[in-house]
């Protein structure tokens, strides 16, 4: 498959791909087809119908719905080794997405036609457990982004993504509106919190940047 050759076998990448029997997988190499994406690029939006599976072999894909008002809110993240389920959950239903993927980096996803998907699904119950696996998981990360915005404390969240954002460093990259966009709340909220933060110590900011400056109080704060 073009594009992967030199990466090596793509069904070694998959949970649900690596377990199949070799006769299997070498049917995949050969119906599998590689696309890139470059950062920032939409991978998929609700004016698309899926007819594929999308196996995300590098990079991560942002998966975000927009409000009637405009306001945006991120559902989760798909990470290199990962199935995309909304584009299992739309193919199947053969329905349109109702939110939109963003490539976060530079990807590469190797994408799985229909027939093939249902043909493994019917045949391979390793296969199977793997999408019901992911389906699960998703569904619990889906039931906590509307438990956080429904009930959460808006501080004890900002801290939390704030530290999330960071990895680790001393700095994020990140404006109050892509944040707002993480925890589906409107900018003027972040920045309120943003700069009771500053005010408490906890944080420097600057154009497009914030400092963690402490990061003890913070995960306190984010573990309250």
């Amino acid at each position: 498959m073009q594009g992967l050759t030199k990466a090596g076998d793509w069904t070694e990448r998959f949970q649900g791909t690596k377990s199949l029997p070799e006769t299997v997988r070498h049917r995949l190499r050969g119906v599998a087809k590689s696309r890139i994406y470059k950062k920032d690029q939409q991978v998929f939006g609700p004016d698309n119908v899926p007819d594929s599976l999308l196996f995300l072999y590098e990079g991560t894909i942002r998966v975000s719905q927009t409000s009637h008002s405009g306001r945006d809110i991120v559902l989760y993240r798909v990470d290199a080794g990962e199935s995309c389920v909304l584009t299992t959950a739309c193919m199947l239903a053969e329905e349109a997405y109702n939110a939109e993927g963003i490539a976060e980096t530079d990807i590469r996803v190797v994408v799985l036609p229909k027939p093939s998907f249902d043909r493994l699904v019917a045949e391979e119950p390793a296969f199977r457990t793997f999408v019901f696996a992911a389906y699960s998981r998703r569904l619990i990360d889906l039931l906590r982004v509307v438990d956080d915005v429904a009930f959460g404390r808006i501080d004890v969240r900002l801290a939390e993504r704030l530290l999330t954002l960071a990895g680790g460093k001393p700095e994020i990259s990140a404006t109050h509106q892509q944040i707002a966009s993480e925890l589906g709340t409107a900018r003027e909220v972040i920045s309120r919190v943003l700069h009771d933060f500053q005010k408490r110590g906890l944080i420097a900011q600057f154009r497009g940047k914030i400092a963690i400056s402490d990061e003890a109080t913070l995960r306190a704060l984010s573990e309250n």
